[in-house]
């Protein structure tokens, strides 16, 4: 087999999505209408003022539009790549009803991305209170927490897992949609503000849920999701069987390998993550890359932008079908995958329909790796160290202030989001961060301490 260097393979992962250009950019910015009374606003879960930052580019004033766009929401810059604008801002745009509507999310990019080029530092940290606050989890929820928090002059020190903060925009958006380097100065600006950010740090392993208790005035638990759960069936262990998000995080960590090269490849599931394991698939050189999805497309969780950027990377879905085993050789490697045709039955608590598997329907796919891609599971033992009130690993946290069953600790991002109840989109994360900070400067404004 013909094998393909590393360094080829790594231009299969640059960005895929050129930037604006500056003449494109002023032309694009140059048609919005800057709406008095904004709809793309009102669409934004941070609420960026968006005719604001779009007019500044107009008039040249690119730090200004840097500014707007990062006060409203922290992790802007890696936003303006991954955010579905098209269901948001841009679909709430009113120029939708006459020609085609503005292309908010690349202008937001061409804004952020001079800040980046220029290395602008865009914020300064507050007047000091002497309340201190560990935030746990440094991806898009705990830096917006520890972003606002800093700025209303809290001492915050993020606890981070993993070797670099981030979270989900340094290590489980794959590379071509979203470099590291943009995740990396986001979390600059927020050290910055004199944050301490502890990486390589997990709270009940090189810290104590006690410690934080005793030295902390409150805590923010952001902690997000774990791994990919196990789907349950027979050759799991098998070489060649990998999790899609430390699959994804081992690319964008610049560990490509050319394994793949030629290979026949299926991922289970149709989540974002499941797009992502199957498009890195296909940049590796795998020959063929199916998705198996054991309900329709219409039931698919996946965005829309997400599904056809797979569709025109040679992606192949084979609806209502589900593993039963994966098959491997004598050396353990895996050669196959056998799979059963389901229907949809009744409908689920989350309103999607059930699916039920159709006798006599299985059938062997062949295969030389699977990518399991079926959700993620919870961070039980943290959540339950705190003591915390919880429904299966989601959080319980009063709605208005985000505030958990412990009174000292709030909540927010993937670890409050259950299934059905809202959208788990990085935007959503990030404004809840902000709003876990706001509601704890509200208590100690309350009582004069901040």
């Amino acid at each position: 087999m013909q094998r393909i260097s590393l360094t080829n393979l790594e231009k299969n992962f640059q960005e895929v999505e050129r930037g604006l250009t500056n003449r494109e950019a002023l032309e694009e910015s140059n048609r919005c209408l800057y709406c008095y009374d904004a709809p793309c606003i009102k669409a934004c879960p941070t609420s960026i003022d968006i005719p604001t930052f779009i007019k500044k580019i107009a008039s040249g004033n690119l730090l200004g539009s840097a500014t707007t766009i990062m006060s409203s929401n922290p992790v802007g810059a890696s936003c303006s790549r991954v955010c579905p604008t098209e269901e948001l801002c841009e679909g709430a745009c009113v120029l939708n009803h006459s020609t085609k509507p503005i292309m908010i999310g690349n202008l937001q990019r061409y804004a952020t991305d001079w800040a980046i080029q220029n290395e602008k530092t865009l914020f300064q940290p507050g007047a000091t209170n002497g309340v201190k606050v560990a935030v746990i989890g440094g991806g898009p929820a705990g830096l917006s927490a520890a972003r606002e928090l800093a700025r209303l002059g809290y001492d915050v020190t993020i606890f981070e897992a993993a070797e670099e903060a981030g979270g989900l925009n340094t290590f489980g958006i794959v590379s071509f949609r979203l470099p590291q380097r943009i995740s990396y100065w986001e979390v600059e600006q927020v050290k910055k503000l004199n944050v301490t950010i502890k990486t390589n740090t997990m709270v009940g392993r090189d810290v104590s849920v006690e410690e934080l208790t005793e030295n902390y005035d409150k805590i923010v638990l952001a902690v997000g999701m774990a791994n990919v759960p196990d789907l349950g069936i027979e050759g799991e262990k098998l070489d060649g069987v990998y999790d899609a998000i430390e699959f994804v995080k081992a690319t964008k960590s610049g560990q490509l390998s050319n394994d793949f090269i030629g290979k026949r490849v299926v991922v289970v599931g149709a989540g974002n993550t499941a797009i992502d394991g199957a498009t890195c698939s296909v940049r590796l050189g795998a020959e063929n890359v199916k998705i198996l999805y054991r309900r329709t497309e219409d039931e698919m969780t996946a965005y829309d932008f997400e599904y056809e950027f797979a569709k025109q990377d040679g992606v192949e879905f084979r609806w209502l079908t589900a593993p039963k085993r994966i098959i491997g050789d004598e050396a353990g490697k895996v050669t196959g995958i056998e799979c059963i045709k389901m229907t949809l039955g009744e409908p689920e608590k989350d309103g999607r329909r059930r699916p039920v598997a159709v006798k006599g329907s299985e059938h062997i796919i062949p295969v030389e790796a699977v990518v399991k891609a079926i959700g993620q599971t919870r961070h039980l033992e943290l959540i339950e160290s705190f003591g915390l009130k919880h429904e299966g690993g989601v959080v319980k946290v009063d709605q208005d202030s985000l505030q958990t069953s412990n009174p000292k600790i709030f909540a927010c991002g993937d670890v409050i989001f259950g299934k059905g109840k809202g959208d788990a989109m990085v935007v959503t994360a990030a404004q809840q961060g902000k709003d876990v900070a706001y509601a704890i400067h509200k208590q100690y404004s309350a009582v004069g301490t901040a």
